[in-house]
């Protein structure tokens, strides 16, 4: 029989992705306010890997990251997706997305993104919240996997989650 060991917290991220810069700015304070506090945002990156929102948000989309403090239970990756996806909802004015919040978090050995869609490599949480097994870290980097999404498969963000891995190392130490 195994011993239950309660897992360290986990870094929470969110990738938004945007075309106005007015929304993201309410975005990013409705997230402060449900969420936790911003401790770093990217640049804004061209989101032109897929044109998958485009019919609903239009072209030219924009997408930044944002990393979240304090560390937080793995559990509230559930909470956390439920927040972001009312939180575009609100933003959306009954009408079309105006903006696309995914959030996820950080642990030493993977990233984990938090979707409503099922698939074969996705596990249920509940409240009808997976948990995407995204990227794995190893030989010393996170490493795409055969479902990874073009975006996170790609050197940009994969350079990202690496610094802020090492970010989350240094505050486990």
């Amino acid at each position: 029989m195994g011993i239950v060991k309660i897992p360290k917290p986990v870094m929470f991220f969110a990738s938004i992705i945007y075309k106005d810069e007015g929304m993201l700015g309410v975005a990013i304070d409705a997230l402060e306010e449900k969420i936790g506090d911003i401790h770093e945002k990217t640049q804004r990156m061209a989101f032109d890997h897929t044109d998958y929102y485009s019919g609903e948000m239009g072209d030219s989309l924009c997408r930044i990251l944002v990393l979240f403090e304090p560390l937080m239970p793995r559990e509230y990756l559930i909470e956390t997706k439920l927040t972001t996806n009312s939180i575009e909802m609100d933003l959306s004015g009954g009408e079309k997305r105006k903006i696309n919040i995914d959030p996820g978090y950080i642990t030493l050995e993977n990233v984990i993104l938090a979707t409503t869609k099922n698939y074969t490599h996705r596990i249920y949480m509940g409240s009808g919240i997976y948990a995407d097994l995204t990227l794995i870290f190893k030989k010393g980097t996170y490493t795409p996997l055969e479902w990874t999404y073009p975006d996170y498969a790609g050197s940009e963000i994969i350079s990202i989650l690496n610094r802020w891995r090492g970010y989350y190392k240094r505050m486990l130490a």
